[in-house]
């Protein structure tokens, strides 16, 4: 079967108009903000990565990538030596005069919203997606990420027939110094209510609070996220440093989990549906011992 004339000029352009379009994608990348450089990763973007900030962090090939600092504290000069074509990052990036003089050199900008909710990481995924030519995976990402959250709140929804919401505080400490509540309108508050539990802190934001009113709260569940540790040696520093905490029924009673600080940065990152089991799990220990 031959084709046509026309046949073969159509299939040519389709391919050369292709070819075109993704050489006008920007092929040299730098991410700042953890949850959005996954998400750059897992639209097939990591090799068009030349550096990531210091909360970009997973998976573990971004640590060998150039840093560019703490996004909140980025450096012209840093960002224009890696040549980049795009800077892409969360309205929680800056300074804004370093956003400015890095437009001002001709490097894109592109922000994305933070927020901690679904309407917005499907936004910031389509976004990703048509820059990086990835538009189809971004749909089939997000597709499956609200199917993982809706087993999630399923699961939760049983447990809670079973078991009262447990009041629970999330503690975010630099090695165990003087630690900071998540409040309300945080990431922290989303995933605390994804996982089932019932946030004890009423404020908005991440504040300090001394340690005596986190006692008065009375937490059945303390969850910690430290910026400078990890594991039993993050725990035991913040007991160290707040040894009020440790009288608590959460600490007696054992129920004290940790949170990857990564996860909190971002937005809404692609490990989170994991890591809300994982909680979960802790919050409804009955519920997972009877789970098959």
């Amino acid at each position: 079967m031959r084709l046509s004339t026309s046949a073969i000029a159509l299939v040519v352009g389709l391919l050369v108009n292709h070819v075109a379009q993704a050489a006008e994608l920007p092929q040299r990348w730098v991410s700042a903000g953890g949850a959005l450089s996954e998400w750059v990763t897992a639209l097939g973007g990591e090799s068009k990565l030349v550096g990531v900030d210091t909360t970009s962090q997973h998976p573990q090939s971004l640590k060998a990538l150039p840093s560019i600092g703490y996004q909140r504290q980025l450096s012209a000069e840093g960002i224009l030596s890696l040549r980049p074509q795009i800077l892409v990052g969360t309205e929680e990036m800056g300074p804004p005069p370093v956003l400015a003089q890095i437009r001002n050199a001709g490097v894109q900008v592109e922000l994305f919203s933070a927020q901690a909710d679904l309407p917005t990481l499907q936004d910031n995924l389509q976004h990703l997606g048509k820059l990086l030519g990835a538009e189809d995976k971004a749909s089939a990402l997000f597709s499956t990420y609200q199917q993982q959250l809706n087993l999630q709140k399923t699961a939760v929804t049983q447990a809670q027939t079973r078991q009262k919401a447990p009041g629970v505080l999330l503690i975010l400490g630099h090695a165990g110094g003087k630690p900071l509540i998540a409040g309300k309108d945080t990431a922290a508050d989303w995933v605390l209510q994804q996982a089932g539990g019932r946030n004890l802190a009423t404020h908005s934001g991440y504040k300090p609070f001394s340690v005596e009113s986190l006692a008065g709260l009375r937490p059945e569940v303390l969850v910690f996220s430290d910026r400078a540790l990890s594991g039993e040696a993050a725990r035991a520093a913040l007991f160290k440093e707040n040894p009020i905490l440790a009288s608590t029924s959460a600490a007696k009673a054992g129920r004290v989990f940790e949170l990857d600080p990564t996860l909190l940065v971002g937005g809404l990152g692609p490990r989170l549906p994991a890591s809300l089991q994982a909680l979960s799990a802790g919050f409804y220990p009955a519920n997972a011992q009877t789970a098959p």
